[in-house]
């Protein structure tokens, strides 16, 4: 089917597997952290004095366009699930290469994000920091996998692209991934919901 040949060690199913777990973690990390943009941080008073994790992720560098950085890492993490999965899913190892630009990036980004919290704000937020040590596993697992791979370039199999997609059992991959993606957008939702207001206790 196609004109390259590839090989793999024995151990990359095994590091595909933790790379997965890893990301779900991160997945889960940002979970945490959006909730409580959208749930605690309201509570909060505007004249309110706030420090540690609180004043990282309330400060002018933890919104893009008014969305929590948490929220956009939540989709980083599910593309990379979405990556794995397809790699179970067909083995190719074009998806092995299209990962690599795309961990390389979170960890430039997580590191950018680590420096906003030493230098400028001076404030250390715990579950941020899970996330770039998530995003920084994420890379050397990613070139671990590399190492220990016989794979043709780049190059040589970007014409197969449409191959590997009509190979793809969509169902295994978009399935959780539309699970992440739902549950995220689930707590915008929310807030914005008609909800009667609370019953106070006598």
């Amino acid at each position: 089917m196609f004109d390259y040949e590839w090989e793999y060690s024995p151990r990359v199913t095994t590091l595909f597997g933790v790379f997965t777990a890893v990301a779900l973690v991160g997945w889960l990390v940002t979970v945490v952290l959006t909730s409580i943009h959208m749930f605690a941080l309201p509570a909060i008073p505007a004249d309110a004095p706030v420090q540690g994790s609180i004043e990282v992720i309330t400060s002018s560098w933890a919104y893009v366009f008014g969305i929590p950085l948490a929220t956009l890492g939540g989709f980083y993490y599910l593309t990379t699930i979405g990556l794995a999965l397809w790699w179970f899913d067909t083995r190719h190892p074009l998806i092995i290469k299209i990962l690599t630009p795309i961990t390389a990036s979170g960890v430039l980004a997580s590191a950018y994000f680590v420096w906003l919290q030493l230098v400028p704000i001076g404030e250390i937020c715990p579950f941020c920091m899970m996330s770039a040590s998530a995003t920084v596993i994420l890379f050397g697992l990613e070139l671990g996998i590399l190492r220990i791979s016989d794979t043709p370039s780049l190059g040589s199999m970007l014409g197969d692209f449409g191959t590997v997609i009509g190979a793809t059992r969509f169902s295994q991959i978009l399935v959780p991934v539309v699970i992440g993606v739902l549950t995220i957008l689930g707590m915008f939702i929310v807030p914005m919901l008609p909800l009667p207001d609370p019953v106070p206790f006598v």
